[in-house]
């Protein structure tokens, strides 16, 4: 947006400092006349000599200290003005050295690099903390369009896929009028499928980013036990024991989104887990101002530094590899992005024994 010129912020404090000398001199100088001044009498003063023509001592009245004031005042009244001009713009400069800085900072992150930081130096006061604000802005801007430039590549990358597998069976049909076609097209179908699980994971995950989603009560125990129900097939198909317990655990939300949270979290549990035996516990708590939903799992040995990055889309642990139940590599993407919409945290913690504890913690509702 462009704007008429105007003074700058430096000129007008510089102004300010050298009109308030001047107002505070003159503040000065009408105390001396109104206190001092006001109550000297005018007229001859002191005491006259025999003839009576003049004072043997000589006595300034009031006409005479202004004559004698009047002058010097002027001069002080010019001194501080000039003093307050000068000091004022060097005093302005030091003071708005810092906000020059953090003006630089912001026209080169407006050009798109990002990578620059202000790192203010001294001791903190109101620029210091604006710059490191601003330096922390940057940096969660940085990592965020990191993210999505990388969301945007493996999300492409993924939708290439069975748009790929989709045209070579495409040719594989024009070319080959003999192939069993109802291979082909069942072929075509998981594949299709696929793509459109994908797509309403990324519209789900875009959803749930925008936080445009209407509020209400929302019992996490229910949603736990409704989403056991929904996966108990798949669980008993892969030998999984689930479990749900846990008391009433209320928040305010979208139960729609908190529902698929919950079978997220559920699904990425069963379907990472041991071939064998493997158990997930999920249990709903209310903690001082939060309402907790927490998801264990056995399984595979996860390393500490690598738990965090698996709430990036795409990314997938060791030993996690697609499957017909695989899903599409964003559950625990789009678990975060619901939990921080709602304005919870999402934290993920590898087990002593294998597998991974899965912790949402959300406002609790009053």
């Amino acid at each position: 947006m462009r704007r008429a010129p105007g003074p700058s912020v430096r000129l007008r404090l510089t102004l300010s400092y050298a009109g308030f000398l001047v107002v505070a001199g003159g503040l000065l100088l009408a105390v001396v006349w109104v206190f001092l001044l006001r109550y000297v009498p005018d007229g001859v003063l002191g005491t006259t000599d025999p003839t009576g023509r003049r004072p043997a001592l000589f006595v300034p009245n009031r006409s005479d200290l202004v004559r004698a004031f009047a002058p010097r005042a002027a001069v002080a009244t010019g001194l501080l003005l000039v003093l307050g001009l000068a000091g004022g713009w060097v005093l302005a400069g030091r003071m708005l050295a810092p906000l020059e800085r953090i003006t630089a900072a912001t026209r080169t992150a407006a050009t798109g690099s990002l990578s620059h930081r202000i790192r203010l130096p001294g001791r903190e006061d109101e620029f210091r903390e604006l710059a490191d604000a601003f330096d922390a802005m940057l940096a969660r801007l940085e990592a965020h369009v990191a993210q999505q430039r990388r969301f945007a590549a493996n999300a492409s990358h993924e939708l290439r896929t069975p748009l790929a597998i989709t045209q070579t069976l495409l040719e594989v049909a024009r070319t080959d009028p003999h192939r069993d076609t109802g291979e082909l097209l069942e072929r075509l179908r998981l594949v299709n499928a696929r793509a459109v699980d994908l797509t309403e994971a990324l519209l789900l995950l875009s959803r749930a980013e925008g936080g445009s989603f209407t509020r209400e009560r929302v019992d996490l125990s229910l949603l736990a036990e409704e989403a056991t129900e929904v996966l108990l097939p798949l669980a008993e198909e892969r030998g999984v024991d689930v479990r749900a317990d846990g008391g009433v655990a209320v928040t305010t939300g979208s139960r729609a989104l908190l529902l698929q949270l919950t079978t997220n979290l559920l699904h990425n549990a069963v379907v990472h887990n041991l071939p064998e035996h493997g158990t997930v516990r999920v249990s709903t708590v209310v903690r001082p101002g939060s309402a907790v939903l927490t998801v264990e799992n056995t399984g595979g040995h996860l390393a500490p530094e690598s738990t965090p990055r698996l709430t990036e889309p795409f990314q997938r642990g060791p030993g996690r590899v697609r499957s017909d139940h695989g899903g599409v590599g964003l559950g625990l993407a789009i678990v975060q992005s619901i939990a921080e919409a709602h304005g919870g945290t999402l934290s993920l913690a590898p087990r002593a024994g294998g597998g991974l504890r899965v912790t949402v913690a959300l406002p609790a509702a009053r």
